[in-house]
């Protein structure tokens, strides 16, 4: 008798975790209007430490997990066409007068410290340890880089446009601006710019043409240079 009864006592002591079922479902989205165009290659992952859950995507465009044991896990939904926001599910042992629900999800990232808990996900409870969730899309996967059309607009950015564009509003508008400029000072202009053309005007000497830098080296001048060759010769005369 005590034999016949050892397996009835196991069965007791088997969490009420194992019988847990999670259904996620997908809703209409302006990033995925229609769930239904998502591939049949499309499923989602729920891993941890010690174990990992696989659910294909159901014809009701959602995925069942049944049998889950307590833990923490990550949530990933892998597919072909679209990205998906990782989860983060708690499932805790039901405690009796507690008020901690059974299952609590999280939005979460890659990288993320794994005790930093993102927004809470409501989890509603549809049967007798059965619940029941919604995922995110985060939008359209895109494989390809769309080649950018020509665009006038772009040629203003080009600097070597711009310089000659600058030019040829210079050259096309200066004589437009000196007919419309005061006839003093347009005289006065006209008269200046013949000066410096024709170097009118008394210019003083640079002194930097004279400037000798070997003799400056040598620890000599011209003048001195001169003053010495003059001396003697008047030496040579006087012999």
């Amino acid at each position: 008798m005590l034999l016949s009864r050892i397996p009835i006592l196991l069965l007791s002591l088997i969490p009420s975790t194992l019988a847990t079922q999670l259904v996620l479902t997908i809703p209409s989205s302006p990033q995925l209007p229609n769930p239904s165009v998502l591939p049949s290659s499309t499923y989602a992952t729920l891993s941890t430490l010690s174990s990992v859950y696989t659910a294909p995507l159901s014809y009701t465009n959602a995925f069942s997990f049944r049998n889950l044991t307590y833990g923490s896990y990550l949530l990933t939904i892998s597919s072909p066409t679209h990205d998906f926001v990782p989860y983060r599910i708690d499932i805790h042992v039901p405690l009796p007068n507690s008020d901690t629900p059974v299952i609590e999800a999280f939005t979460t990232f890659r990288g993320n410290e794994w005790s930093n808990k993102g927004e809470s996900i409501t989890i509603e409870k549809i049967g007798e340890d059965k619940f029941k969730a919604e995922v995110k899309v985060l939008g359209e996967r895109g494989y390809y880089i769309e080649r950018v059309g020509f665009s006038p607009l772009s040629l203003l950015q080009n600097p070597m446009i711009l310089l000659a564009g600058f030019s040829m509003v210079l050259v096309f508008g200066m004589p437009y601006l000196m007919d419309n400029m005061d006839p003093e000072l347009k005289a006065e202009f006209e008269e200046r710019h013949k000066g410096g053309i024709t170097g009118g005007g008394a210019n003083p000497a640079n002194p930097l043409q004279n400037f000798d830098a070997a003799a400056w080296l040598a620890g000599s001048s011209g003048g001195k240079k001169s003053e010495g060759g003059a001396t003697s010769a008047e030496r040579g005369i006087t012999r």
